[in-house]
């Protein structure tokens, strides 16, 4: 089974964004969602930005992962 994160896009550097994923920053492509921008939130699965999400939507995964005491 994979897991899907979600993260904070901090920069970015050409295909690649530097994601803030819970305080760890991890390098993750871009190839899937060009139109990200610095401060966006995206979800990720295997290395890859697949999607862009609300800002509420990323704190509501947060808080869940939380309650599972993932940090």
């Amino acid at each position: 089974m994979c897991l899907a994160v979600v993260g904070k896009v901090e920069k970015i550097e050409g295909e690649l964004a530097i994601v803030d994923l819970g305080g760890v920053l991890q390098p993750v492509s871009l190839v899937m969602v060009p139109q990200v921008q610095v401060g966006d939130f995206v979800l990720i699965h295997t290395g890859y930005a697949v999607e862009i999400i609300s800002e509420e939507a990323y704190n509501e995964t947060m808080e869940l992962l939380k309650e599972l005491r993932w940090e």
